[in-house]
């Protein structure tokens, strides 16, 4: 079964497993920090990619990708003068016309446009995977999910997570802790649009208080996740877990229908991530996705510390972090172990061929103290 067995004692168990996911919300900085999401768990506030459903289109989707792009702008921007007025009160103006064209079909449309010319991620092979041609990640058009559950291990405010773990990805870490789902494009289950979304309504139904897309990574997979929102019906927080190298069109694509972003922050610079994970212009890339994300909903960045990495990677990323982002959260984490490449070739990578330290942790986290940065709460 897709849908692992077990969810609805899990949902049961989860506030004896993590008692934290609990008193995480009386933390005032976490409710102040995931305010909008605390909302959407509450009721008192609509999932955006439902909200995006009420935004009628004018014109059909049979123009130019061009077109459509120019029809995308001031259509974003009017979803956002929506978003604040329903935030603040206004009634939702829903499509009762299964007929009309909704700004989710838009992006719906623009994403199978992406899909015959790839670029959902920055390494833009440009395979046309509707025709069974597959790109660097090695996936055509058909999406495959390898497990679904309803996580207890993640992030305090996270708890109990709608976890959907798609195979592939666009990076090549050669310290990868799933490299059996990211290496392997073929593993798991291929799903539909509906099917996807009949998983994250299962979750949901189950307990979960958000539906967290992940992998391997999410970003191949973009075309498959955003049509599942328009079957899709629960007002649940979607919650975008990625490496963020997405191109700058899928991320405007995303911007407007995830609430909460999970993204990592691997690298403080380009050298070090073209080296480990095999991608180009890694910090200019994703420091302006974790930009957009900032500004368009919020932000938990995973940072993973990793050994003699703390000069290049993790005191860069912080310092970036608290002047550019200084609202978001940061959970420091010290899983670092080798595993891969670093163990197949240790020769190539002695650099990160153990565990962290206990003082490389303590300069992370002193570094963060320093700077202001929220991370105790979610670590």
């Amino acid at each position: 079964m897709l849908y692992q067995e077990g969810c609805s004692l899990l949902c049961r168990m989860w506030r004896f497993m993590r008692p934290d996911a609990k008193r995480v919300w009386k933390d005032p900085e976490v409710v102040k920090r995931l305010s909008r999401y605390r909302k959407i768990i509450d009721d008192k506030r609509w999932a955006k990619y439902l909200l995006a459903k009420d935004i009628p289109i004018s014109g059909d989707l049979s123009r130019t990708t061009e077109e459509l792009w120019t029809s995308h702008r001031p259509h974003s921007k009017e979803f956002s003068k929506y978003i604040e007025k329903v935030d603040s009160g206004d009634d939702r103006q829903p499509q009762h016309n299964q007929s009309t064209l909704t700004f989710l079909d838009l992006k719906i449309e623009l994403a199978n446009r992406i899909l015959s010319n790839c670029h959902f991620c920055e390494r833009r092979c440009g395979a046309d995977r509707t025709k069974d041609k597959t790109g660097w990640c090695k996936l055509d058009s058909v999406s495959r999910v390898s497990s679904a559950f309803l996580h207890s291990g993640e992030e305090a405010p996270l708890v109990p997570s709608g976890t959907i773990f798609f195979s592939s990805c666009c990076f090549g870490c050669v310290f990868c802790q799933n490299d059996d789902i990211s290496t392997n494009p073929r593993s798991g289950r291929a799903v539909t649009p509906p099917e996807l979304a009949s998983v994250a309504e299962q979750l949901f139904s189950d307990g979960a208080i958000n539906i967290n897309y992940v992998g391997g990574d999410p970003i191949p997979n973009t075309h498959t996740i955003l049509a599942s929102l328009r079957f899709q019906a629960s007002n649940v927080t979607q919650l975008w877990n990625s490496n963020l190298y997405c191109s700058i069109e899928t991320m405007r694509l995303l911007c407007d229908v995830f609430d909460v972003w999970l993204p990592d922050f691997k690298y403080g610079n380009n050298e070090c991530g073209e080296r480990l994970s095999g991608v180009k212009d890694y910090f200019s890339i994703v420091s302006r996705n974790h930009l957009m994300a900032y500004n368009s909903g919020e932000v938990i960045i995973r940072h993973l510390v990793m050994p003699n990495h703390i000069d290049c990677c993790t005191i860069p990323i912080l310092e970036w972090v608290a002047e550019n982002m200084p609202n978001c959260m940061v959970n420091i984490m010290a899983q670092y172990r080798p595993e891969h490449l670093v163990l197949q070739r240790p020769d190539e990578f002695p650099e990160i061929g153990r565990r962290v330290l206990s003082g490389e942790m303590h300069r992370a986290q002193e570094k963060a103290d320093e700077l202001g940065i929220c991370w105790r709460p979610v670590s």
